[in-house]
């Protein structure tokens, strides 16, 4: 009798902490640090939206605003910046507002973007602000499914930048499961 309580202990266990488990992690994140002076973080994720509605949103001032910031500036070109603000009671252009610099971008496949560091980042990441960039990459799997990777270049392989990829990974996958969110519901899963 024993045996047979283990058992179906057992078989119900991996089940149990299913039925557990609040929220699905469809972000898959990998740090390559094979490169002997830099490491690349690479975050991707598939949604079910077409990729219109991906492109929009990471091209938009109502898509920016919808599932990434508060509020949103968009100057959408080459050599164009996406200024936005996570203080709903900022604005753009105060200490606190994030400058994206549109480096490049092919029309629903590729961006390009490098961020303008203020004063919340280490000092250390201000020095190497030249090297750090963003590619994100959009790939239509079928009409109405779209894989996105994002690519976090020109992080040093050290240990201060080791310390902060764990930072990096939480918040970007919050991030994307708001995107996920946003785009599947029509609501995000955290209001900024």
């Amino acid at each position: 009798m024993k045996n047979i309580l283990f058992q179906i202990l057992f078989v119900c266990i991996p089940f149990l902490s299913i039925a557990q488990t609040t929220k699905e992690n469809r972000v898959t994140s990998v740090v390559d640090s094979s490169h002997v002076n830099n490491m690349v973080l690479k975050q991707s994720f598939v949604v079910n939206v077409a990729l219109d509605s991906v492109w929009n949103a990471y091209t938009t001032k109502i898509g920016w605003e919808s599932w990434a910031t508060s509020i949103a500036d968009i100057d959408f070109k080459i050599n164009g910046v996406i200024k936005t603000n996570y203080n709903k009671n900022g604005k753009i252009g105060d200490d606190s507002t994030i400058t994206l610099h549109v480096i490049n971008y092919i029309p629903k496949r590729m961006l390009t973007l490098q961020a303008e560091l203020n004063k919340n980042f280490p000092e250390f990441m201000k020095e190497d602000e030249k090297d750090l960039f963003n590619m994100v990459l959009f790939e239509k799997v079928t009409p109405s499914k779209t894989k996105v990777i994002s690519y976090g270049i020109g992080y040093k392989n050290n240990e201060k930048y080791k310390s902060l990829m764990k930072f990096f990974i939480q918040g970007n996958e919050q991030s994307y499961h708001n995107l996920i969110s946003y785009l599947e519901t029509g609501k995000p899963s955290v209001n900024y």
